[in-house]
């Protein structure tokens, strides 16, 4: 081996530029196998990459700020400006892209030992969108170790393209795959049909349970949207009575609260327990009114509120009957059209 010339480049790390004068060696034996090929330095592999001029200090800190730290590309290269190096923000995605390969160079080792230990593997196939306007990032995991396998982003989830995917992966594992979960997209599932012939493919558990309770909460829903139409013009008063201190307001809250107690899961948002002093809320506007009255005989037993509703009439006094007409705007407007009777009962 002979020193045959020398080559200097330029390498910025996180304490400033660095000079480096590589002396290149190579092997003057005709009969060698790398006769006249160039032998580096090795220590020149501990500094930088081949070919790039940032060095091993700074990708390792792009990757620290990406993944651990959860920063974006734009947040990394304002934080690699303010330590002073010289970057633009192109190649903090380039050397990230290289901190990535270096990564999984490493784990695939500990992937391999793992699998084959279990002797077999269920794929987990799925797209992820980290960031608005890019494209999607497709992961394929084993379902029993719960490690990642193959991670890379794609323009389309074209069928060609996951298929290639999933070839990738089956031709890297030491042992077969005998299952498939996803969320049943139908590029998937011809992307799994025809890398994978012949495997089971299941509907992953949270998106079965969730399409399972869809028509479930639609009927809830709107079920819970016709009820509350009947307890609206409740409010409104409540928020009168509120702002009064005479002794006809508890007597007006108790009416309201009555109406309200005939179906707990209506109760108005912030509404107190019972014993629960209530806060003034800001939000206190006029609304439209309902009849109380008719949300009462569409409950399953009626007798419970209208006995509430009976109690609260005799213990109402012939001076409160004013104070609900005079507890706003909206309530006096619409009182020609509003059957709230706080008379009593015939």
């Amino acid at each position: 081996m002979r020193i045959r010339y020398e080559n200097r480049r330029t390498v910025l790390t996180l304490s400033g530029f660095e000079r480096l004068r590589l002396k290149i060696q190579w092997c003057e034996n005709p009969a060698c196998a790398r006769h006249h090929r160039a032998y580096r330095p090795e220590a020149e592999g501990q500094l930088t990459l081949p070919h790039h001029e940032f060095g091993l200090d700074v990708i390792a800190l792009i990757g620290s700020l990406r993944h651990r730290e959860h920063r974006s590309v734009p947040e990394i290269h304002v934080t690699l400006r303010e330590r002073g190096l010289l970057i633009s923000e192109r190649s903090v995605t380039n050397l990230l892209d290289r901190y990535d390969e270096l990564v999984a160079t490493v784990l695939d080792a500990p992937n391999r030992a793992a699998v084959a230990a279990q002797g077999r593997v269920i794929l987990a196939l799925d797209g992820l969108q980290p960031d608005v306007g890019h494209e999607v990032l497709w992961v394929i995991r084993d379902c029993l170790s719960g490690r990642v396998l193959l991670a890379r982003p794609l323009l389309s989830a074209a069928q060609a393209d996951l298929a290639g995917l999933l070839r990738e992966v089956i031709a890297a594992l030491p042992v077969p795959v005998t299952g498939v979960v996803s969320d049943g997209q139908h590029s998937i599932r011809r992307a799994v049909a025809e890398a994978l012939p012949g495997v089971p493919h299941q509907l992953c558990q949270f998106h079965y349970l969730r399409e399972a309770a869809r028509p479930l909460f639609e009927a809830d829903r709107h079920a819970k949207k016709e009820l509350k139409k009947t307890v609206r013009g409740v409010r409104p008063i409540e928020c009168w009575s509120e702002g009064h201190e005479d002794g006809g307001a508890p007597v007006v809250a108790g009416y309201c609260a009555a109406g309200r107690a005939r179906n707990p899961p209506l109760a108005a948002r912030g509404s107190p327990y019972p014993g629960q002093r209530r806060r003034p809320s800001r939000h206190c506007g006029a609304g439209p009114l309902r009849p109380l009255d008719r949300h009462m005989e569409h409950t399953a037993r009626p007798d419970r509120g209208r006995r509430s509703l009976r109690e609260g009439h005799r213990q109402l006094p012939a001076r409160s009957l004013p104070l609900l007409r005079r507890a706003g705007p909206a309530v006096h407007q619409q009182r020609s059209r509003t059957s709230v009777r706080l008379s009593s009962p015939s």
